[in-house]
């Protein structure tokens, strides 16, 4: 039935499903959408070779942000590690020669056990108190995508985190790392008596961290070479995130419930803080973008607005290693999209779906033309 708004809908009152690829094939024949919509299934070598080729490019996708994950947390760990390493230098160099300082060495200790003392209680009224709301603290805006975020969480303060009971973020760690390393070091300058002693063994352990840190290192520019090559094949920068990747089974299906619209973009990635839609295709490289694949890839890009709740600046649409058009998603984009979802679903409602060119060599080209009443010769 059709609703007050002039969209077709269900007997529950729900817009009639249009997905991304109804679209595409509508756009390209709707006698093709048709024949596909009844069961018809398309024959075609240039069908098989595509599927494998997204399956490949899913792969290298997957690939990609597994080495940038990688990256990242070798990294992250390789700056805790050389903030140790410091630490140790500048510990070895205090036990050698603090005793030349004339500093009473007892009384420094006290000092220091009193400053590690401080320094946890703090930590403790941080984690007790939900200060950041006290202050009026807020997080900054962050789009989510299918209600959750999918970027890399911060490892100590994860976003949202506001304080309270039993909650830690990076200022309550770093009181408390700060009262255990005051504690160790009260401790030990306490009772190290035998300081050349000390002083060697702390200069052995910081040569011992410094050549775990090297292996750190090493895995960080493994992983990030691996990310650069990876990133230059699907023409994406280093500090683009894949954020989704469709793999046919598991992907989740973006929804939008206010035009019926659905689909499974083939990947999302983070660019310049935005999500943004990629539309992958295997066949031939046209000269210029066909309509049919950008209606697509303008679709996914009105369910990332729709899911996100932020409007993607535009979609990608790569023909190739070598071939990327970016589609703007404005007003003009959003008109058309809306059109063409009426007349998909106005065709779903009364039907009188036609060939709608004259071209051939299109014919020839349709994996459905074995069972089209209206191909041309």
């Amino acid at each position: 039935m059709k609703g007050e708004d002039g969209r077709w809908r269900t007997a529950k009152g729900k817009p009639l499903p249009v997905s991304a690829s109804d679209l595409e094939r509508f756009t390209y024949c709707p006698v093709s959408w048709h024949l596909a919509a009844t069961g018809t299934t398309g024959k075609s070598s240039a069908i098989d070779r595509g599927i494998q080729k997204h399956q490949a490019i899913h792969e290298s996708m997957m690939d990609l942000k597994g080495h940038q994950f990688q990256a990242k947390r070798n990294l992250l760990i390789l700056e805790w590690w050389y903030a140790i390493i410091l630490v140790l230098l500048v510990d070895t160099l205090a036990v050698q020669y603090i005793d030349d300082l004339e500093l009473n060495v007892v009384e420094f200790s006290k000092l220091l056990a009193a400053g590690a003392l401080s320094f946890l209680l703090v930590g403790i009224m941080a984690v007790l108190a939900p200060w950041r709301k006290i202050i009026g603290l807020k997080e900054p805006f962050r789009p989510k995508l299918n209600g959750k975020i999918e970027t890399i969480e911060p490892v100590f303060e994860p976003r949202g985190f506001m304080g309270g009971w039993f909650e830690g973020g990076i200022l309550e760690v770093s009181m408390f790392v700060s009262a255990i390393v005051l504690a160790l070091h009260s401790s030990a300058l306490l009772f190290a008596d035998n300081r050349q002693q000390a002083s060697y063994v702390l200069a052995i352990t910081t040569l011992a961290w410094t050549l775990l840190a090297s292996i750190v290192l090493r895995r960080a520019l493994k992983s990030n070479e691996k990310a650069q090559r990876l990133a230059f094949e699907n023409d994406f920068s280093m500090s683009d995130e894949v954020s989704y990747s469709d793999d046919e089974e598991t992907a989740q299906l973006l929804v939008d419930a206010e035009t019926g619209l659905r689909g499974r973009p083939d990947q999302i990635v983070i660019i310049d803080a935005e999500f943004i839609p990629v539309e992958q295709k295997t066949g031939k490289v046209p000269k210029r973008p066909h309509d049919s694949h950008r209606l697509q890839a303008l679709a996914y890009a009105r369910l990332v607005e729709k899911t996100t709740g932020r409007a993607p600046p535009y979609a990608l649409l790569r023909y190739g290693p070598d071939n990327l058009h970016q589609l703007i998603w404005d007003d003009e984009a959003k008109k058309e999209l809306d059109e063409r979802i009426h007349q998909v679903q106005t065709a779903m409602a009364i039907g009188g779906a036609k060939r709608n060119h004259d071209r051939p060599r299109k014919c020839q080209n349709c994996s459905r033309r074995y069972a089209c009443s209206e191909r041309l010769a």
